[in-house]
């Protein structure tokens, strides 16, 4: 099932996909275009930790002119940067390159401990798509990113849909595609991921307990571009749906 969370009428409702519309959790069917879409993610528990990789593909980590990491190179980011479909992103003044990332966002269903990469799938509640942008001017250190680079509010649009993990049968062999104003910019598939969702969830609960609602953004692969003022840019997941998101003027 599609899940979305979004704000109509006065008031923040839960709903789901329903023949091309919304049907709300109190019954009610709505137009996409009637509604602000938010976060999809249900209400509590909010995510508590958003944990997401840098250079998770080799292809991208060449075109950074990177060698390609030998373990998970991680970051932690603010929920504050969590916007929804349809919504503007701020690009900073005086800026030279912020770029789209188009990355496969793993939601955890429930507390995961010292996980087993076999037993990794049955921790997962769903996938969402996820736009992580990046200010290249404020990067200190390709390997971890600042502050200024990756929790920006406005900085990760995320959705449209939260898709139970039941209707994706193979979450690594997702076809992913970026455009930007209709150009076709980016296009790659999860299956090119150096750590694939198995590992990292084996990797991370080795050392810290994953939570109920907890976010994984998994990387993005080569092909990112600069966005700039009025740009349209669309992130698309095979399965999962197209995010879309406009750099504000």
């Amino acid at each position: 099932m599609k899940h979305a969370r979004v704000a109509y009428d006065g008031a923040l409702h839960d709903a789901s996909e329903h023949d091309g519309r919304l049907l709300l959790a109190d019954g009610r069917l709505v137009n996409f275009d009637a509604v602000t879409w938010l976060p999809p993610l249900a209400p509590v528990p909010w995510p508590r930790t958003i944990l997401a990789l840098g250079l998770n593909y080799a292809d991208h980590a060449k075109e950074l002119a990177f060698k390609a990491p030998e373990e998970p190179l991680v970051f932690l980011k603010g929920e504050g940067s969590l916007i929804g479909h349809r919504a503007h992103t701020v690009r900073p003044a005086g800026v030279g390159n912020m770029h789209y990332e188009n990355e496969l966002a793993v939601v955890i269903g429930r507390q995961a401990k010292k996980v087993k990469r076999e037993d990794a799938y049955d921790f997962v509640a769903g996938y969402t798509v996820a736009n992580d942008y990046a200010v290249r001017d404020y990067l200190e250190n390709w390997y971890r990113p600042n502050l200024r680079v990756k929790n920006r509010d406005t900085g990760t649009p995320l959705g449209p849909w939260r898709v139970d993990a039941a209707d994706i049968p193979d979450p690594m062999s997702l076809a992913l595609r970026t455009t930007v104003n209709g150009q076709l910019t980016q296009a790659g598939s999860t299956r090119d991921m150096i750590f694939d969702l198995p590992y990292l969830i084996e990797y991370f609960s080795s050392f810290m307990t994953l939570q109920p609602g907890d976010l994984i953004l998994t990387g993005t692969p080569d092909g990112v571009v600069d966005c700039r003022p009025g740009d349209v840019i669309v992130t698309e997941i095979e399965g999962l749906g197209a995010l879309v998101n406009t750099i504000a003027p």
